[in-house]
């Protein structure tokens, strides 16, 4: 189904367009995918496909209604591409495995990296029309899933933006790798074998490391509380039976908890020396998900890119996307338009 949403939401609303559709991948997999373009979009400029991370899916993560809490309008109105948020299957209106209506113990990890990569294609082939290549910007285990789609898929993809992503640049990792609630204890380099194929997870569930990461007592300062709100809303609104739950809870495939695992540990998901697209390395200083070791580790493996760029963002938290302007969520914004301008893009060789 194909539908308009209204533009009079957000900041500079009446400038922007919303256009949600679905796509069909290989395997027969149906996804919901939301087009936002700014007034004047220009038709000859790659569009710039957002994908959301582990967790939320790409409305929640990418487009909330509210002032600053759309990266996907922003980007559209600084850069003037249409801008694609996708879910990855699993996620948010796209198909759910049958497994994710049955309990979660009967299953094996959900939505796999190898299955995310032919969700990716079949967005990519739906809205780069007659142009060669198109512009993915991958938050977390998205900027995973993105890359590594962009190592097998080179030819398609002109610039990869990852956010705060893995790329298995240490074998040490408090949250994700051995030791963590993750990993086996009797092999603490193997996943816990009972994880299941999906997690449910309240509203609450998503602010309690990023608080922690906000040197701040008080959290509004470095974040609005309408953003909060929104993103809780928005993730418990992905899932359609997360009423069914006291208290209500979304549920998310378990496959990129189990792909994020093994990057934590210091395995490599792909081969970063396939990709030949400009690349923008965003980490924040702040992260409690991505290593100081991932990004240097994909800088400098990733020898067949065209150009290789770094932000660093010292003070900014794993979300600076849904963080105050002045807390990294501005510098972030001017520094991937930056990067897709048309001056940054004629030094491609």
């Amino acid at each position: 189904m194909t539908g308009f949403l209204s533009s009079a939401f957000g900041a500079n609303a009446a400038d922007i367009a919303r256009r949600d559709f679905h796509v069909t991948t290989s395997d027969g997999i149906r996804l919901h995918v939301r087009e936002v373009a700014a007034n004047g979009s220009k038709a000859q400029a790659e569009p710039l496909i957002l994908i959301h991370g582990a967790r939320v899916p790409g409305v929640g993560s990418f487009d909330l209604p509210v002032a600053n809490g759309s990266l996907a309008a922003d980007l559209a109105q600084r850069t003037g591409r249409k801008v694609y948020v996708m879910d990855a299957r699993g996620y948010g209106g796209s198909d759910r495995p049958a497994a994710m209506g049955k309990p979660a113990a009967e299953s094996k990890p959900l939505s796999r990296a190898f299955e995310v990569v032919r969700d990716i294609d079949a967005v990519v082939d739906a809205v780069r029309g007659k142009r060669a290549k198109v512009a993915l910007l991958g938050w977390a285990t998205g900027g995973m899933w993105a890359a590594f789609y962009a190592s097998l898929h080179p030819e398609k993809v002109g610039d990869l933006i990852t956010l705060n992503a893995l790329y298995g640049g240490s074998s040490e990792h408090a949250m994700l790798g051995k030791g963590s609630s993750l990993s086996d204890p009797q092999h603490p380099d193997r996943l816990i074998p009972d994880i299941g194929g999906y997690a449910e997870y309240p509203a609450t569930s998503l602010f309690g490391v990023w608080d922690r990461s906000i040197p701040a007592e008080d959290k509004t300062a470095w974040r609005d509380p309408a953003i909060a709100q929104a993103y809780a809303a928005a993730a418990l609104a992905s899932d359609p039976a997360s009423g069914s739950h006291d208290p209500p809870a979304f549920r998310a495939p378990m496959g990129a908890m189990e792909d994020s695992f093994y990057q934590g540990t210091g395995r490599r998901l792909f081969d970063a020396s396939s990709i030949t697209a400009r690349i923008l390395i965003v980490r924040s200083g702040r992260d409690f998900w991505s290593r100081p070791e991932d990004a240097a580790t994909l800088a400098r493996e990733a020898v067949r890119s065209a150009q290789v760029e770094r932000l660093d963002l010292p003070d900014s938290t794993h979300l600076v996307h849904l963080d105050r302007p002045e807390r990294g969520r501005e510098r972030l914004i001017a520094g991937i338009a930056a990067f897709l301008s048309p001056e940054s893009a004629v030094k491609r060789p």
